[in-house]
């Protein structure tokens, strides 16, 4: 009898979030839609912490990729795009947890629209509070926009509850539509992390596809990066190579020195308030305009992850617990 290939493929990299990465998968089991034929494939990032032991050790049909080095969230989610049997694949963060229907109506939607190749969930803080999680491409309008601290009004399209095409969505919890990803060469690699999903929707737009912004699906996301204090600087510096590295990728070096500098100014604007606004850390705002200005400097999550494999091929108990 000849397997029935699933419509959904749930696609979850983790990197040493074990705690996460068993709440993303109870939160799968728990809200898939009845019917649907499904498959859940897990990446563990040459993760240190037990994951996947863990995943192992589940009740639960699990396809299990582990690398023995780790990599960048674009590389690893092109592998899950790659090894997918899915129409459509869910792309997760280990720090993802969906919502009862977040995954019928992420389904409904590309559906629903032939032309769309992607479609993102709301996103939600652990508290519950919606997270800004679509926007619009950056260009030097949407920095400019930036500069003069208009970025929610002119920039930000996440919110209201209707479904609608935008500029790009978080992949934290994007549905993409794994003929649109093939046809486009999947996710590139040089991304590390951030501006990732940024640069996919671009040219998956450039090639005729729609992203999608669906309120009706909800996922809440812990950002386990953004609050991991060993990432500090590093996490900084990928931020803003990235999103340079977008700029002078699709639309020249000219406008990504413009960018550069507008980026850096409303940081710098930041870093004075602070100064005189509680609870403000007026040192972490400098930080960001240093390297929004000079983003080719310091060392980022990519140079983190090549010691770290280092370390790992010098043997067992070098790699410590990054």
């Amino acid at each position: 009898m000849t397997a029935v290939a699933p419509r959904l493929s749930y696609c979850v990299v983790n990197t040493n979030g074990r705690e996460h990465l068993l709440a993303c998968l109870a939160a799968i089991r728990a809200t898939h839609p009845g019917g649907v034929e499904h498959e859940v494939l897990v990446l563990d990032n040459a993760s240190d912490d037990g994951s996947a032991e863990a995943v192992r050790g589940l009740e639960m049909d699990v396809r299990l990729i582990e690398r023995t080095t780790r990599a960048g969230k674009a590389e690893n989610d092109t592998t899950l795009l790659r090894e997918a049997h899915g129409e459509y694949c869910l792309l997760l963060n280990e720090d993802a947890e969906l919502r009862p229907g977040a995954a019928a109506a992420l389904l409904e939607a590309l559906a629903a629209d032939a032309g769309a190749a992607a479609a993102g969930a709301q996103l939600l803080d652990p508290s519950g509070a919606p997270q800004t999680c679509a926007w619009r491409l950056p260009s030097v309008a949407t920095a400019l926009a930036g500069a003069f601290f208009l970025h929610r009004l002119l920039t930000v399209q996440s919110g209201g509850g209707e479904t609608r095409a935008v500029g790009w969505v978080q992949s934290s919890a994007m549905l993409v539509r794994r003929s649109a990803a093939e046809q486009v060469g999947y996710l590139d690699a040089d991304f590390f992390v951030y501006s990732d999903e940024t640069d996919f929707a671009k040219r998956l737009g450039d090639a005729g596809w729609r992203i999608l912004y669906v309120p009706a699906a909800r996922a809440v996301h812990h950002e386990q990066l953004a609050t991991d204090p060993t990432a500090g600087e590093s996490r900084v510096v990928e931020f803003h190579r990235n999103r340079d590295r977008y700029m002078r990728k699709h639309h020249g070096a000219a406008a990504a020195s413009v960018v550069r500098v507008l980026t850096a100014w409303s940081y710098g604007v930041r870093a004075l308030a602070a100064l005189v606004l509680p609870g403000r850390d007026p040192g972490w705002y400098w930080l960001h305009a240093r390297r929004a200005l000079r983003p080719r400097r310091g060392k980022g999550l990519g140079e983190a992850a090549e010691a770290y494999n280092k370390r790992l091929a010098e043997g067992p108990g070098a790699a410590g617990s990054d």
